[in-house]
């Protein structure tokens, strides 16, 4: 039987030295949106980054782009209410805030939650969005609510698995499982996973190559 959401194949080297090539030029920092209005013309491809805050999103964006400040962490969740556009070669690569709001006043978690949908939902450029999702503990259900709005707002996401280098392969292998079960409700799931080690460097090679795949 076909395994659900495989691991993501290395790519072939054409497409590895594309990758490489388009993140090894400057990726600056573009600005922060706060409402739909500020969003930067739709002119060319862009990629975001969603995630619950402390999946490691940060850090998966920085060693992507091979540059260690370039995407801050915030501690407290719900701190940064931004959506940030960065510029990679061609393409637009953009950080959501993380999501999972206990420290934040309902008030602005609302807001927040309205101008994501609207970006989801009104982006036409968006062509994937990667769900980051913290291999120790596999699909919960605060992204499964992400997951959801990303199959109302018909927006293919890829999830990527982050920290893998912090478990034996039989407690990740557990977590995948659970995982594939999350994403085999949710129609705009990619079918493939991709694992990575922003610290060990793992994946990071194979996220630069699918990002520049991208049409």
């Amino acid at each position: 039987m076909e395994l659900r959401f495989p691991e993501a194949e290395e790519p072939d080297q054409a497409l590895l030295e594309k990758g490489r090539k388009l993140f090894a030029g400057e990726t600056e920092f573009l600005k922060g949106v706060v409402a739909m209005n500020g969003l930067p013309p739709a002119d060319r491809v862009e990629v975001c980054f969603a995630g619950r805050s402390n999946v490691g999103k940060s850090s998966l964006i920085n060693a992507l782009t091979s540059r260690k400040g370039l995407a801050r962490a915030s501690n407290t969740p719900g701190r940064t209410q931004e959506i940030n556009y960065f510029t990679a070669g061609d393409i637009y690569v953009v950080d959501l805030p993380g999501y999972g709001f206990a420290n934040a006043p309902v008030p602005v978690v609302e807001k927040w939650q309205r101008l994501l949908k609207n970006y989801l939902q009104g982006r036409q450029t968006l062509r994937r969005v990667f769900v980051l999702i913290d291999a120790r503990h596999g699909a919960k259900a605060v992204d499964e609510e992400i997951m959801t709005l990303l199959d109302k707002s018909a927006v293919t996401f890829q999830v990527v698995m982050t920290k893998v280098d912090k478990l034996k392969r039989g407690d990740l292998d557990k977590s995948l499982e659970r995982t594939r079960a999350a994403l085999a409700k949710h129609p705009a799931a990619f079918p493939e996973l991709l694992l990575t080690s922003s610290e060990k460097g793992d994946g990071i090679a194979t996220l630069r190559a699918i990002i520049a795949g991208i049409d």
